[in-house]
């Protein structure tokens, strides 16, 4: 399916570890347009990658020649190829954003680039690793240049956020790797591929015991309620490119693992914990939109708009059986990684443009900053799910989901977490509408950060018209 020296596989992986270097020997605050033309390759790259499995199913790559059990395979399917798809997509526009809001001098971004370029690596890695063990070394270096990123401002916040994060990490890491050396104990190997057939419903303890802690780990490096206190001060706290990404690709990376381990290895020990992530994804989408409706700053609230949204991903667990509800998976993904990602672009310019970071801060916003907000209003209508958004696609795919196998109560759920997210969002644009103050000043601010909070939150509307190319991607799943 590739040729053996052009393999995107591989190129995916090298690319973003060859630019975070450049970036790294040319020093603080450099390395904006390596960054730059490498995510440009990797968005073609990613392109090319999901044609050909879309064409021709899935792929593998042995690393140096040597495949396992001596050896590291990548492989990439449907599932794989789209989280791909979305990371380069989402990481061109953030990085072109990136590269007109820090200034030379801001502590910030510093090591912005080759913060994100590892970042990016151990995203594009974690995506193709084809066993538990490499899945884990990926997930730490994702985590550790999050908890990096986080902490680059140098204030007194961003560290405690930071510290709080990494200690969320580490423990969620922990129980990951404890699950995997159990998983080994018991079975001898942490081939995914070799596990599927092993794994049964008569497996020994150990390996429920072991499921258990990886998804539980999973769960708090996913930020899934009762596990999300790192979340808001993380992601509330941090420059807006930083946490554009963090919202829209970092905790997608765990939540990725826990849908690959179950539809592999892990559903024939773990069935109980379908209903239980779903209870946990609904406390989610109703505790975070409150949260969010009482957020008195704007970014905080956009945060705990992040903790609800990633709670609709969790209620398809007890669907899956249906395959629709994998399709709406990926598209929720999809529509949330995209829309927050514009969201909190928005809110970046809006803050860094009125010098206001409050909700009630934004009066006028609209007439002094219309692009901004119409950027917000489209990332608005995709949390939301109203048509023709890819939120919407999503949601629909939930509820139809959900009503074939008579679990009408989560539909309710969707239903009702769509009208609370339309509370926070109509918050926000009721005050953007009312009139400028008198004392109001506005910075200016280049219309590279306003057309790129746009494009991104624009996308995620464009997607729910061309969300059929997605699911038949998902077709070529392994």
């Amino acid at each position: 399916m590739s040729e053996p020296l052009f393999d995107p596989l591989v190129w995916l992986i090298l690319l973003p570890l060859a630019w975070a270097t450049l970036a790294l020997v040319l020093g603080p605050g450099r390395g904006a347009w390596p960054a730059i033309a490498g995510l440009t390759a990797q968005c073609w790259l990613a392109f090319d990658l999901a044609q050909k499995v879309g064409a021709y199913g899935t792929a593998g790559h042995a690393v140096g020649g040597w495949g396992a059990p001596l050896g590291i395979d990548l492989a990439v399917d449907g599932l794989s190829a789209a989280m791909l798809l979305l990371t380069q997509t989402v990481a061109l526009p953030l990085a072109i954003y990136a590269r007109s809001y820090f200034k030379a001098d801001d502590p910030a971004g510093a090591w912005f680039w080759p913060l994100t370029g590892f970042l990016i690596a151990g995203l594009n890695a974690l995506f193709v690793s084809a066993d538990l063990f490499n899945l884990y070394v990926t997930l730490e270096l994702v985590g550790l240049a999050a908890v990096g990123l986080v902490a680059a401002g140098g204030g007194a916040q961003q560290v405690a956020a930071a510290l709080r994060y990494l200690f969320a990490t580490l423990v969620g890491s922990g129980a990951y790797l404890l699950g995997v050396a159990l998983i080994y104990g018991v079975y001898g190997t942490v081939s995914i591929a070799t596990l599927l057939p092993l794994v049964t419903d008569d497996a020994p303890r150990l390996a429920w015991i072991a499921g258990g802690l990886m998804v539980a780990g999973l769960m708090l490096k996913t930020a899934l309620f009762p596990f999300h206190f790192w979340l808001p001060p993380a992601h509330g706290g941090a420059p807006a490119p930083v946490s554009a990404l963090l919202s829209a690709l970092v905790v997608k990376a765990s939540f990725y693992l826990i849908l690959r381990l179950w539809l592999g290895p892990l559903q024939a020990v773990l069935p109980a914990f379908a209903w239980l992530m779903a209870l946990l994804g609904a406390t989610a989408i109703f505790w975070g939109s409150w949260q969010a409706i009482r957020a008195v700053k704007l970014k905080r609230l956009i945060a705990y708009s992040t903790v609800a949204q990633l709670g609709y991903l969790f209620l398809i667990f007890p669907l899956l059986a249906a395959p629709g509800a994998l399709h709406a998976g990926v598209m929720q993904v999809f529509a949330h990684g995209l829309a927050k990602a514009g969201m909190f672009a928005a809110a970046g310019v809006l803050i860094k443009a009125t010098g206001q970071d409050t909700v009630a801060g934004l009066a006028g916003a609209v007439e002094r900053l219309p692009v901004t907000m119409f950027a917000f209003t489209l990332a608005g209508m995709t949390l939301m799910g109203l048509p023709p958004s890819s939120g919407f696609l999503a949601k629909w795919l939930i509820i139809e989901a959900a009503l074939a196998q008579g679990h009408w109560i989560i539909a309710v759920v969707v239903l009702a977490g769509g009208l609370l997210a339309a509370v926070y969002v109509l918050r926000v644009l009721r005050q953007a509408f009312l009139l400028t103050p008198a004392s109001a000043t506005l910075t200016p601010v280049p219309r590279t950060l306003e057309w790129s909070a746009f494009a991104l939150a624009a996308g995620s509307v464009l997607l729910g018209l061309r969300g059929v190319e997605l699911m038949q991607l998902l077709g070529a799943m392994a």
